[in-house]
């Protein structure tokens, strides 16, 4: 059983703690972004180069080096996209009145530099593990892609809940691309799918001819797809797991109190009149704010 377990408590820790990660980066202020895109791109490399020195990695702890040399793949491109450096040629609002496939040309210019990033990355990753026996890390980046893709176009079609949480002040405008409503045809058919597969994966990570790296290996997958498909319905539903990340929305509640005091100051406002009282219930409000939208993990959805 603990050949199951571990991988799946390793994959959870891992959905939580990188998206905390993430979104707190995200959240410090504009200075920082150009640091964090270095160490991010440095990471990015590392991550490259150790898929490739896993690729015929059969032992348990390969599987387990590929499927997060994956996840570090991946977070370069939530990084670059959060952070405003890789978007689209398009920056800037929906026009009211665009229906149809204009509204759907607008959108994809507004993504389009991530799209192809994605495209190039994915290249990178299956070169990086041509001919491998270990296929742990392209399968990982191969069900993060599909299943953005499927979230991107739920959320351009219409869901509940839209993410705005997720985007800073640079990238307010992509909300104009969304839709809000309870459901759109394309959802059930996204969660039926995805659903039937995870199952089936789930099924051979459990059959009796697979070795230790393979239920390892299969676990991952399985158990990445699952809680793909968990943050589908977190975009219909209203519940409330933004609060699974309150510390890494943490820094943005920070940084909005400290735009506040510089703004006091500049005003002629004394310092000593923001009592910690009024500090704390402004980064209160300040979090409520950030969290009021947050519908994805992982596997951020826009």
């Amino acid at each position: 059983m603990s050949q199951y377990l571990w991988p799946i408590a390793y994959t959870l820790f891992i959905w939580w703690f990188s998206t905390g990660v993430i979104l707190y980066l995200n959240g410090l202020p504009r200075w920082t972004f150009k640091w964090t895109m270095c160490g991010a791109t440095f990471v990015l490399l590392m991550a490259l180069v150790g898929l490739g020195a896993t690729r015929d990695d059969t032992r348990i702890t390969g599987a387990y080096l590929a499927f997060t040399f994956g996840l570090l793949v991946w977070a370069w491109q939530e990084v670059a996209f959060l952070l405003g450096y890789v978007t689209g040629p398009r920056r800037v609002e929906c026009p009211p009145e665009s229906t149809g496939w204009r509204r759907a040309r607008y959108a994809f210019m507004a993504v389009m530099h991530h799209e192809l990033a994605l495209v190039i990355l994915g290249a990178a990753v299956l070169a990086a593990t041509w001919g491998g026996a270990n296929q742990t890390g392209m399968w990982t980046f191969l069900i993060l892609w599909v299943m953005r893709q499927s979230a991107k176009l739920n959320v351009f079609l219409g869901v509940r809940n839209l993410n705005e949480g997720f985007l800073p002040d640079h990238l307010k405008y992509l909300q104009t691309y969304f839709t809000r409503r309870p459901m759109n045809r394309l959802f059930p058919i996204s969660v039926i799918a995805s659903t039937v597969v995870s199952a089936m994966i789930w099924q051979e990570a459990n059959a009796a001819d697979k070795d230790a790296f393979d239920i390892t290996a299969l676990t991952f997958a399985a158990t990445l797809l699952t809680l793909a498909v968990l943050e589908h319905w977190f975009l219909v539903l209203p519940l409330p797991f933004e609060a699974l990340w309150n510390w890494g929305l943490r820094s943005r509640a920070q940084h909005a109190v400290a735009r506040r005091t510089t703004d006091d100051a500049d005003i002629g406002m004394p310092a000593a009149m923001t009592v910690p009282e009024e500090v704390s219930k402004t980064e209160a409000n300040a979090m409520k704010s950030v969290a009021a939208g947050i519908t994805g993990t992982g596997c951020i959805s826009y």
